[in-house]
Formats: structure tokens, sequence, C-alpha cells
């Protein structure tokens, strides 16, 4: 699995390239909201912590002055998270606990976390889609957008409101933890069950953590928050690998983390 990751660019050298992690570390030290993604951090998080604390949990480079070329993410560091990922699964699947999942890269990661979401419910867990078809509002780079909370084989994502597509919602590209909040106020709102487990990237994996939902997930080497949330006790498990591959490149992960966690997808 490691030459695997590797060759696909999930792992090795990443897309991510150098200075624009560490211009999102600067952002994130400055607690820019863009960049926290729903984190509230309890410590100080300077770049410099930030760069030590991405080199421990992804392997880029610990050195400050190095702020050129590629981030490199250390498979043997990825291959470690995913097994933490798969326990995780385990737990909640020998529980048959209710789960919640969403994705801000519906164009890359939503087979994952479908496949998933599948293995869970044939385990007996119940995949919660609370505040299916509500209304979010998300600042983007192009202002403020209304968005539809949308489920598609059981995952979480936003799209443009209106009628389902034929095939299904693609889905909006988000960082925001907004979505997450609002599936959880409607579960709650409800009385219905509320997650054990929230698994997703991004807003969902912040937003999720810092309101006391056990939460794990994927990140890239320019996404500290999630990373620093792992640090601080807020997220349970990041996997450190790149987000924006080919959508296929993922599904051998589905397979191996649903094989570690001894369920069938």
């Amino acid at each position: 699995m490691s030459a695997y990751l590797v060759r696909v660019g999930l792992a090795g050298v990443v897309g991510s390239g150098r200075e624009g992690s560490l211009r999102r570390y600067r952002l994130f030290a400055a607690r820019d909201p863009r960049v926290l993604i729903g984190i509230d951090p309890e410590g100080v998080w300077g770049e410099r912590e930030l760069i030590a604390l991405m080199a421990e949990k992804c392997g880029v480079s610990a050195d400050p002055q190095d702020t050129s070329g590629h981030d490199v993410i250390d498979p043997e560091l990825t291959l470690r998270a995913l097994d933490a990922f798969a326990e995780r699964l385990a737990v909640v699947a020998q529980r048959g606990g209710p789960v919640l999942l969403g994705t801000g890269h519906p164009q890359r990661l939503l087979g994952f976390y479908a496949g998933i979401a599948d293995a869970l419910s044939a385990a007996g867990c119940v995949v919660l889609t609370p505040a299916q078809g509500r209304c979010v509002d998300i600042t983007t780079r192009f202002g403020l957008r209304t968005l539809q909370l949308a489920y598609v084989r059981g995952v979480g994502l936003v799209r443009e409101p209106g009628p389902e597509r034929p095939g299904g919602a693609t889905g909006a590209h988000t960082h925001s933890p907004l979505p997450v909040r609002l599936a959880l106020a409607a579960a709650v709102e409800a009385g219905g069950p509320l997650p054990e487990l929230v698994i997703g990237d991004h807003g969902w994996v912040c937003g999720a953590g810092q309101l006391g939902f056990e939460a794990i997930g994927l990140a890239d080497s320019d996404d500290p928050a999630l990373f620093v949330g792992e640090a601080e006790g807020t997220v349970s498990v990041v996997v450190p690998l790149d987000d924006g591959v080919r959508a296929e490149y993922y599904l051998p992960l589905t397979r191996y983390v649903l094989n570690r966690a001894c369920l069938s997808q």
C-alpha cells in the first residue's frame, strides 16, 4: 500500500506547494476563520509551531527556510493514520452506533466515503442524513452563496439549490463548518439519534469535533486545522494525504480501511 500511495500521488511528493502551505500556516496563526474551518484552538500556534506539527504529522519539511517546491507526505504516516481510522470504524461498527458522513471535496472523495457508509450500514449502523434539503449561506472567494445540504449514498455535501440532477448531485467544494453545524443542529431539534462518529474532511471534521462529537477524517498538508485539532484532542484521527488526486485513486483506500476494520464493502 505504501508504494501505491506514492505511485498515485496520495503521499510522497504531493500537489500542495510549499509556498501555499506556508501561507495557510500563517493565516492559521493569525486565526483567519477561512483556515480555522471550525476549530477554536486552545493553544498558541505560531508559524514555527505549525511547521513542526505538520512535519511530525505529515512528514513535510521541518525547515522554516524551505519555502519552495512541493510538499512531501510520508506514506508511513499515512498508513499509520489509516490503521487508526480503521480502528475507530471497527469500534462504532461493533456497537452499531449512528454515524454521520460528509465531505467538502465531493468531486474527489465522495466514492471513498460512500463505500464506508455502505459498509457501516451493512454492519447495523444508522447512517444519518439530518437537514436534508435545507439551505445554508456560505462565504466563498466569489462572495456569499446559498447552497443546499444534500446526501448522496449517505454522504453529506452542499450543492446548488434546486431539483436533483440526473445521476445525483456532484456537489460544491467547501471548507466551511456550517454544513455539519446545520446537520447536527437539525439532529438535535428532531430529537433523533446523534452520531457516535463523524467521518469526513475539512469543516465536517473540525466543526463536529469542536462541538464535542468524535470526528475522524482526511487532510492535506496545507490544511493545518485538522492536525491542530488532533494535537489538542478535538479531532480523533487525521489521515495525511493529497486530497486533490483522481477520485478512483481513493477507492483502494476504502478497501484497505474496511479490511483493517473487518468490514465488508
